[in-house]
């Protein structure tokens, strides 16, 4: 079929991290072992507060989403990025290309605003503590999950949409591990002018919005925790921020700098360093910043092994 003078394109070929046969088992190995442990982690966050009645609480009902999330996130990138290191050059049809895209964008935008929700919960249970069982009522958690998935298949279906418009042609080469947008829209023969605008403009808008709630929210926390006279309720309120605080310097930083800086300011090898930090490593390290600087996750994890090995051994 013919597209002007191009050939339409009906397969995409992922050039992958590298091309050296030996960094690709490297890679390969490391980059399975990173999967495994975001699977095993995550999983782990979400088993751990179903089972433990006192983590039935808002700031764990969000967490244990977030580990969904994050499972959903890796598992649209990692397995395709880790079988092209064993395959070089992997071909996918357009088709799941666009798929991927758009599990990708998905999931990724219900992190951003399920952050935000994480931290209008800090800040109702720090600076409105009376008000929490009203404001943080299992009704308000749903409709706020609710909307962050909402909004993620609302911004994946804007790029669905302006994808479905284009026609694709050769050359058919990405030169990334996953199928980002900007890779994307180079293959296509369309006018890309607007299509590329309001991708552009349905992200942006969620990451002002959210960006503007989660600081909102810290500036009232940090105005209520200087407010306090007592030096160890002030370490105590911060505590417990101190690891969504991690989690969204990790993310938006990173998301920041491949989106809103320009493009001009990094090469492509440095956007596949940073597209690997937010798509594979982030959803690893999640899980361990929420256990290993949580005293009532770990607790409840030493129980729940306690209690696991005297199962074993009785």
């Amino acid at each position: 079929m013919e597209v002007g003078n191009h050939t339409s394109v009906t397969e995409v070929i992922l050039l992958g991290l590298t091309e050296d046969p030996t960094l690709c088992v490297i890679f390969f190995v490391v980059f399975l072992g990173i999967y495994v442990i975001t699977l095993i982690g995550n999983i782990s966050i979400i088993t751990l507060i179903r089972s433990c009645s006192h983590l039935h609480t808002p700031m764990y009902f969000f967490l244990s989403h977030l580990a969904f999330v994050d499972i959903g996130f890796s598992t649209s990138i990692t397995p395709i990025m880790i079988i092209g290191l064993l395959k070089h050059r992997f071909a996918l049809p357009v088709a799941g290309c666009e798929a991927q895209l758009c599990s990708g964008v998905t999931f990724g935008t219900a992190e951003c605003f399920l952050l935000a929700a994480m931290a209008y919960d800090r800040y109702v249970a720090i600076c409105l503590p009376l008000l929490y069982s009203t404001h943080m009522s299992s009704r308000v958690c749903v409709l706020l999950v609710g909307v962050s998935y909402l909004g993620g298949c609302v911004n994946a279906w804007t790029f669905a949409s302006c994808l479905l418009t284009l026609s694709f042609c050769g050359p058919n080469q990405v030169d990334h591990f996953f199928c980002d947008f900007s890779p994307l829209l180079k293959l296509s023969c369309s006018d890309v002018s607007t299509v590329e605008i309001i991708p552009s403009i349905s992200s942006g808008s969620i990451i002002v919005v959210t960006v503007s709630v989660i600081a909102l929210s810290y500036i009232c926390i940090l105005s209520t925790i200087l407010k306090m006279r007592s030096t160890q309720g002030r370490h105590k309120a911060f505590s417990t921020c101190t690891s969504h605080l991690t989690a969204v310097t990790l993310y938006y930083g990173t998301i920041t700098f491949i989106y809103v800086m320009p493009k001009s300011s990094y090469s492509t090898e440095q956007n596949k360093v940073l597209s690997l930090f937010y798509t594979v490593l982030i959803p690893m390290l999640n899980p361990l910043i929420y256990s290993l600087r949580n005293r009532e996750v770990k607790k409840s994890l030493r129980k729940q092994v306690s209690e696991y090995i005297l199962r074993i051994y009785s």
